[in-house]
């Protein structure tokens, strides 16, 4: 077992090096997957046909940011045996000892009962209960029951991450609609490509920690197959909200162009031969941007139709 050594957090003195030290807490709470939950429920609020106050949309959208680190933080507790075991994970706080079990465990418990506790008290008890719900999903339904015992694993546990949206437009109407169901399916469909792109170029990783991911079970070209056909549905998914009215041709255009290239990277992947599957990784790398701008593509198509 690797053990937490002084060198660590040293650099030319003798010192700790507490930057370093402060960094492995917030790694906990996973700030790159929070970036993506952040600005996701943030167009949910933005789009929402309600107006908010800007400090109560602040206060939601932190509430949603401290749930969805709190869900990291569960996750990085409960899998950190399973974490050593990879290599894209063993330098991880928790695997290379550097932060307690017991302390991960108290953060993420502290998170969750302060992100619920405000967004129950200022924004609204149902917002609340929608983002509870959503963290236990995260922790139970797929950390914990799916992702180590089925292969189909991030096709329910999508859901997950596909939340935010619907929690931010709920945060600001108080009921749900088309449009935040329309957001969420889109996350829904865009988190299996997404990930199994990540699973094919991790395949050792993954199957070192014993965790049965669609390639591990089904093999490669099997899930090459699933990520081209998940690409093509997802794509279709998201003209659905240019189809009902509620977003005009911008997010059309975006919408088109965005999909027309996803699929031609699940292509990409599906007649890569390469055992490297550097093909899988850009795409990856890619379905991140994607979801990135075809969010943001809300947002503009929304100023539009305002102006």
């Amino acid at each position: 077992m690797i053990t937490k050594t002084a060198s660590y957090y040293k650099k030319v003195s003798n010192e700790p090096n507490y930057i370093f030290f402060i960094k492995d807490y917030f790694s906990l709470v996973k700030p790159k997957v929070m970036t993506l939950v952040v600005f996701t429920a943030f167009v949910g609020i933005f789009v929402a046909p309600v107006n908010i106050h800007p400090w109560l949309a602040f206060v939601s959208i932190f509430c949603i940011a401290l749930g969805s680190g709190a869900a990291g933080a569960f996750n990085m507790w409960y899998e950190s045996d399973l974490d050593f075991k990879m290599l894209r994970t063993r330098k991880r706080a928790l695997p290379s000892e550097i932060i307690k079990k017991t302390e991960a465990l108290g953060i993420a418990i502290f998170l969750s009962f302060i992100s619920v506790y405000v967004m129950a008290v200022t924004i609204s008890y149902y917002a609340a209960a929608f983002l509870a719900f959503s963290i236990f999903f995260y922790v139970v339904i797929y950390t914990i029951w799916l992702k180590p015992k089925t292969k189909y694993n991030i096709v329910i546990g999508g859901a997950a991450g596909a939340f935010p949206p619907a929690i931010g437009w709920l945060s600001v109407t108080g009921s749900l609609d088309v449009l935040p169901f329309l957001m969420f399916l889109i996350i829904f469909m865009w988190t299996p490509p997404h990930f199994w792109a990540l699973s094919i170029y991790c395949l050792k990783d993954y199957k070192s920690a014993g965790f049965p991911m669609l390639p591990v079970v089904s093999g490669v070209k099997k899930t090459k197959e699933q990520i081209v056909i998940y690409s093509i549905l997802m794509f279709l998914v998201t003209l659905l909200p240019f189809i009902l009215g509620y977003f005009g041709v911008i997010y059309l255009f975006l919408s088109i162009v965005l999909g027309i290239y996803f699929i031609y990277h699940s292509l990409k992947v599906y007649f890569d031969n390469n055992k490297n599957e550097k093909k899988s990784i850009k795409m990856f790398l890619y379905s991140i941007i994607y979801l990135y701008i075809l969010f943001l593509g809300m947002i503009i198509d929304r100023l539009n139709l305002l102006n």
